[in-house]
């Protein structure tokens, strides 16, 4: 009985033994890391310990690099924090988000090192300039999905990135909507220079029925087309009709355009629009 008893006590402690996380596989430790995500790795995990260290140094466990929602630090230590998870990359960078705190040093960065790179993604990042942009696309040849949101990019720059990215399927350029204000350059300069598009996002942009017909014309595999918020698009005639007939997946906003535009209304885009605009008008944008 005592027996009996020993071992159903040896059995429990063993179950309730707290796990020696040093003793995980590297693939599971590496797995964790990027669940954790890189500020929490660049700035306490991998400190734990010197086999931690040395994953985090692993290039291919910086192939992707998401640094959204960045913690407060002051801007030349989240730009560093950065620059050396890239370089960390060795050239293996394929996919990489940041918001708020990109620079154009963090562009030059990322050209130097990310020859395979896939997708960026700049969320508010006011400090980058078209000649940054630029400068950095003409680097990343293999780009294939490009997202910009509540920046001002030239025509020049759409130009520059369709000639150089001739891999670019999927662009994402998101504004804050402004009634009464209209603008078609970046349609023109979307429509002339990428033809290869196949989802394009135009959320709160300032284009015409002009710009549309533009983009319909110049970008014919269009698969899906994002409209949200354009408050100066009209719908209701024949180009509603080639819309729907040329687009697979089209979304508009029908309820929030001309007399119907609502400024208390609230735009389904992936972060706050408000909060976007709070901001810009904080930093004097």
């Amino acid at each position: 009985m005592a027996s009996c008893s020993r071992v159903v006590k040896d059995a429990y402690e063993e179950s309730t033994e707290k796990p020696n996380w040093l003793e995980l596989p590297k693939e599971v430790t590496t797995n964790i890391f990027h669940k954790l995500g890189a500020f929490e790795v660049l700035t306490s995990a991998r400190q734990v310990c010197s086999l931690w260290w040395n994953i985090s140094k692993d290039p291919l466990m910086w192939r992707t690099v998401d640094l959204t929602k960045p913690p407060y630090y002051p801007q030349s230590t989240l730009v560093n924090l950065c620059c050396y998870a890239i370089e960390q990359s060795c050239g293996h960078l394929e996919d990489i988000s940041i918001e708020y705190f990109a620079t154009d040093e963090i562009l030059k960065c990322i050209a130097n090192s990310g020859s395979h790179l896939r997708r960026m993604r700049l969320i508010k990042c006011w400090a980058v300039s078209n000649k940054g942009l630029r400068e950095a696309v003409i680097k990343l040849p293999l780009l294939e999905e490009f997202e910009i949101s509540f920046n001002n990019v030239s025509n020049d720059t759409f130009a520059v990135m369709g000639q150089c990215c001739p891999l670019l399927k999927v662009l994402k350029f998101n504004m804050c909507p402004y009634k009464g204000f209209k603008c078609n350059g970046d349609a023109f300069a979307i429509a002339r220079n990428m033809p290869n598009l196949r989802h394009l996002q135009l959320m709160g942009n300032w284009l015409t029925n002009d710009g549309l017909v533009s983009i319909l014309d110049g970008c014919l595999y269009l698969e899906s087309l994002n409209l949200k918020a354009c408050l100066n698009i009209d719908l209701s005639g024949s180009l509603g009709e080639r819309c729907y007939k040329q687009i697979r997946e089209l979304h508009s906003s029908k309820d929030l355009s001309g007399d119907d535009y609502n400024e208390d209304a609230h735009f389904e885009f992936d972060y706050d629009v408000e909060e976007a605009y709070h901001d810009m008008v904080c930093f004097n944008i």
